[in-house]
């Protein structure tokens, strides 16, 4: 393993450590600092020169720190010629705005998407991405990994019975039917409409049936919570008994911890491709790490293998 590497900024260290220590590696030798002006430094301590090296950073609050440590980090490597750099983001944010919905507004997800690849980047190695189609904004290969199968096996363990899982929106109907599938059990689908560009949302109604069920309530991420309370009250007033839900991206951001904290849900299980801080636990956490899939992921690419057959042997 003389010629492979991996490294990481400061938005997930804990992370970075765990696919190490999955793949029997040491973590790279960098300083990743930003200057008292704000602007950041980075410095590649160790030789890279023809080495295969792979950059752990999810898109994380700060979401535009985190960004420009990737890309600077990528541009470093490079001028340190290294033979072959992935960027590896277990959370890609910015994945909402994926298209024009509206007059004079960016397609952010493309824009980042160039950035990566102008930088210097090879390769893309992401998770569950909030919509497929950000994979084609990339002239570089990407490969998108899913937590799907990782939460599916928790549930089953859980005990949980008699369950229905429910889909925030039609939007993830189709990973939510996937889910369901996985599960052996039916599918009900939040229909909603969206008020405004501050998250708010109005619930219309719950398409299949909830009554004298478990609710398993799932998306992608969690943000502020909105969406999914909106589901969880949906649901509770359709007969629904015990409630529990389920996403790869604990975000969590602005009043999602207060808004979850006087919820009526039972569990809340998240996989760690964004970190959870002491101070935004809640007891009804359940945080599953996605490590393994990552190493997994990145040695199969290390020596020029298929990254599914990863998903094939589970």
């Amino acid at each position: 393993m003389s010629n492979f590497a991996i490294f990481t900024g400061n938005a997930h260290r804990q992370l970075a450590h765990d696919i190490c220590r999955h793949l029997g590696v040491p973590l790279g030798e960098a300083l990743v600092t930003s200057f008292t002006n704000e602007n950041i430094f980075v410095k590649i301590n160790e030789n890279v020169r023809g080495k295969d090296v792979y950059v752990v950073q999810p898109f994380t609050t700060p979401v535009s720190t985190s960004i420009l440590e990737l890309l600077i980090m990528i541009d470093a490597l490079k001028r340190a010629s290294a033979r072959r750099i992935t960027a590896v983001i277990p959370f890609y944010a910015y994945g909402r705005t994926d298209k024009k919905d509206q007059p004079r507004v960016p397609i952010t997800a493309r824009l980042l998407a160039d950035c990566i690849s102008a930088a210097g980047a090879h390769r893309v190695l992401t998770m569950d991405l909030h919509a497929g189609q950000i994979q084609g904004f990339f002239n570089i290969p990407v490969d998108e990994l899913t937590a799907q199968n990782l939460l599916a096996r928790h549930v089953l363990s859980h005990g949980i019975e008699n369950f229905t899982v429910v889909a925030t929106d039609a939007g993830f109907a189709k990973k939510a039917r996937n889910f369901a599938e996985r599960l052996n059990v039916p599918l009900a689908i939040v229909e909603k409409r969206r008020l405004s560009n501050d998250g708010q949302m109005e619930s219309l109604g719950l398409i299949g049936e909830i009554e004298g069920r478990n609710a398993l309530i799932v998306d992608d991420e969690i943000d502020t919570a909105g969406s999914l309370l909106q589901a969880v009250r949906l649901v509770k007033e359709q007969g629904a008994l015990e409630v529990y839900a389920c996403a790869v991206h604990g975000v969590l951001s602005g009043p999602a911890i207060e808004r979850l904290r006087a919820s009526e849900l039972r569990e809340v299980i998240l996989a760690d491709t964004v970190p959870l801080p002491a101070e935004k636990h809640l007891p009804i956490f359940t945080q599953l790490s996605v490590a393994e899939l990552f190493a997994g992921a990145i040695i199969r690419i290390h020596e020029d293998r298929s990254v599914s057959e990863l998903f094939h042997s589970r």
